[in-house]
């Protein structure tokens, strides 16, 4: 899964399932493009080289998308089973043919059997839709063999980038904060991820906070980057119901934020890596 979160669901989850804070939907071939995109801005080798990565491992990608992650994990010698509740997703990652990789279309809340025990279980950007994480873990472990491995990546703080207004960060932290009371998504999961890896029985043994050119950097942003944020603020239709006429100025201040030379980000991308106890 991709950080445009925050108000586009991606997943075609069940009535009453986890989604993202309805954001509208980007049909699948501007999805992949933004994935792609996305992709670049990712500090995917600093994470993958802390990855207990074996050839001939085979490993569960949740939430693969397009596969651009499965096909990583791939080149490093893994067999690759990529799962995705989006079927037009899993049909673009199907079509690209990436050697060593299957893609499933699954709804990641009811874990369907493999047919095989697997060594690793990726899942980058994807916990923050399963505010009771814990329930997810413990429902993916057994198909996890003893002694394999989790590497859990999602960001947290999600909008915490400075300087902004009293008045702004105010209505932001309404919106996240009306988001994890309805159980839609979770802006601050990165910070979790390593208790509810315990509280599943999983033994963390790294944990990482990767720069990353989108979500967590100092300085001015790219302007690509400002672009990609903008697209975003305009896929949040509940942060513009809140926000109300005030919109358009949260909106101008945080680019503007993003923008500036003395920007500082108190968002992290945070990684967790862990092995299965028992």
């Amino acid at each position: 899964m991709d950080l445009n979160a925050p108000d586009r669901v991606k997943y075609q989850y069940p009535p009453g399932a986890p989604s993202l804070p309805a954001v509208g939907y980007n049909s699948p071939m501007n999805l992949a493009a933004e994935y792609r995109q996305q992709f670049s801005w990712r500090p995917w080798n600093l994470i993958l080289d802390e990855v207990p990565l074996h050839p001939g491992q085979t490993v569960l990608d949740l939430g693969c998308a397009i596969g651009d992650l499965s096909r990583e994990l791939a080149s490093r010698g893994c067999n690759v089973i990529g799962l995705d509740g989006n079927q037009e997703l899993i049909d673009a990652a199907i079509r690209a043919q990436l050697p060593n990789c299957e893609f499933r279309t699954c709804d990641l809340r009811n874990p369907p059997n493999p047919g095989i025990q697997v060594d690793g279980i990726w899942c980058s950007f994807v916990p923050s839709y399963f505010t009771r994480l814990s329930e997810l873990l413990e429902s993916w472990a057994p198909v996890l063999n003893p002694g394999g491995w989790i590497a859990i990546t999602e960001v947290d703080d999600f909008f915490g980038h400075e300087p902004l207004s009293t008045r702004t960060k105010s209505l932001l932290q309404s919106f996240t904060a009306e988001a994890l009371a309805a159980v839609r998504y979770d802006f601050d999961m990165g910070s979790k991820l390593e208790g509810y890896l315990a509280q599943a029985g999983f033994a963390v043994s790294r944990v990482l906070t990767p720069p990353d050119k989108e979500l967590s950097f100092q300085g001015a942003a790219l302007p690509e980057v400002v672009e990609a944020w903008r697209a975003r603020f305009q896929r949040m239709p509940r942060l513009q119901a809140l926000c109300g006429a005030e919109f358009a100025n949260v909106q101008d201040e945080f680019l503007s934020c993003l923008s500036r030379p003395d920007h500082v980000s108190t968002a992290k991308v945070i990684t967790c890596i862990a092995t299965k106890i028992n």
